[in-house]
């Protein structure tokens, strides 16, 4: 299959956006932010349900190719929780307030072990899909550290580093992240 000249990225997130730009940058594909377009409620039980409904909705309002992720934090003393509803964790508007959320839910927790997962989807006109799915193991800090990144960054050391997400630059934050994993994916089989 031919590299795509021009690909819809499904998200109302601007950091994501960013971070699949850059990620995908040597790839030749134009990669586009999504303006003035609803996105479907995400109402799948899973990161692939999700992701699939973005990029599906997105590819056949504008019979283009759209790229979707969805990606979530599981926190194993919360049973992986929030999973699927970080975006929407504790009803809290914001990434500060749901970061602030979260460390409640584990104040009397001493089991910090989380891992981040993204499960990205391109979805074309003619209903093909690809799915790339990503993973990285980790602790929660007691705090938020760094300006960087966004949603649960601050709070995210993975293994074998020490720094956050958020105190780490945008391409080593790539390099060892959930979403950089699964984009790492989708090169693999574009670039060949």
């Amino acid at each position: 299959m031919s590299n795509p000249k021009r690909v819809i990225v499904a998200t109302g997130n601007a950091g994501k956006v960013q971070e699949i730009q850059e990620a995908l940058a040597g790839l030749g594909w134009q990669l586009e932010a999504l303006e003035g377009l609803p996105l479907p409620e995400e109402i799948g039980t899973t990161y692939e349900e999700n992701a699939a409904l973005k990029a599906c909705t997105i590819a056949a309002m504008t019979g283009q190719i759209a790229l979707a992720d969805d990606s979530g934090l599981e926190v194993e003393a919360l049973g992986g929780q929030p999973g699927v509803f970080s975006a929407r964790y504790g009803n809290k508007s914001s990434d500060a307030e749901r970061n602030l959320y979260l460390l409640e839910q584990l104040r009397k927790e001493k089991d910090r072990r989380a891992k981040f997962v993204s499960v990205i989807v391109v979805a074309y006109p003619d209903g093909e899909l690809e799915t790339y799915r990503g993973e990285v193991p980790g602790q929660l800090l007691e705090g938020p550290r760094g300006l960087g990144g966004f949603g649960y960054d601050p709070l995210f050391v993975p293994d074998g580093d020490t720094r956050s997400l958020a105190e780490m630059t945008t391409a080593e934050k790539q390099a060892v992240s959930h979403r950089g994993r699964a984009l790492e994916e989708l090169k693999k089989v574009h670039s060949s």
